[in-house]
């Protein structure tokens, strides 16, 4: 999993609440379980018409913001199903921070899993953050991991909380198999002494 200390990227605003993971990627596409390869089916149905073709109002679809790196959206982002595709077709689109006043505990839990920072701020600082968004490709943030702090196009800074183990794994670039890792010393006297008590193992 890559680190993530400080991000800076043009911010998308997506002004809408209870965005659930099947807006986000819908079923039809959950068949694979690959983790690349789902960006550009990342919100579908807002991206795509029917044929195809695509959605030329929708944020994602303009050209200043289809190099984002950063999403800021309404209250309860990533609720419905527990998906983790949700996620890995956030991260494979290029998104690599969500900003929003509120998460569904699942996806919240998935995003550090996968190497995002979502970020929950204040309705009243989220909506000034939305407004910033919509200046385009003007609208450059900065996400400050360490000092965790979000600064704003006109140099405005606003402070998140994070739980300071989710802090370390994604500071470190930490997933549950790089967190095992760090114990591999321990777990290589471990199976030295087994193989030396146990032969028969």
């Amino acid at each position: 999993m890559d680190k993530f200390t400080t991000l800076t990227g043009v911010a998308a605003p997506l002004r809408m609440i209870n965005i659930d993971t099947d807006r986000i990627i819908p079923k039809q596409f959950l068949k694979t379980i690959k983790r690349t390869g789902l960006g550009e089916f990342l919100f579908n149905d807002l991206r795509y018409n029917p044929d195809g073709s695509e959605i030329a109002g929708f944020i994602l679809n303009q050209s200043a913001y289809r190099n984002a790196k950063i999403l800021v959206a309404g209250d309860n982002f990533g609720c419905g199903s527990s998906r983790e595709h949700a996620p890995w077709a956030i991260l494979d689109f290029g998104l690599r921070c969500i900003i929003a006043p509120s998460f569904a505990d699942i996806f919240y839990n998935n995003c550090f899993k996968n190497g995002i920072l979502p970020v929950s701020l204040p309705e009243e600082q989220v909506s000034m953050l939305l407004e910033a968004a919509e200046s385009g490709a003007n609208a450059i943030f900065t996400v400050d991991l360490d000092n965790q702090l979000v600064t704003g196009p006109n140099g405005e800074l606003y402070e998140f909380e994070i739980d300071p183990f989710r802090k370390h794994c994604l500071f470190n670039g930490l997933d549950d198999i790089g967190l095992t890792l760090e114990k591999l010393a321990k777990i290589e006297t471990f199976e030295q002494k087994r193989s030396m008590q146990y032969p028969w193992l």
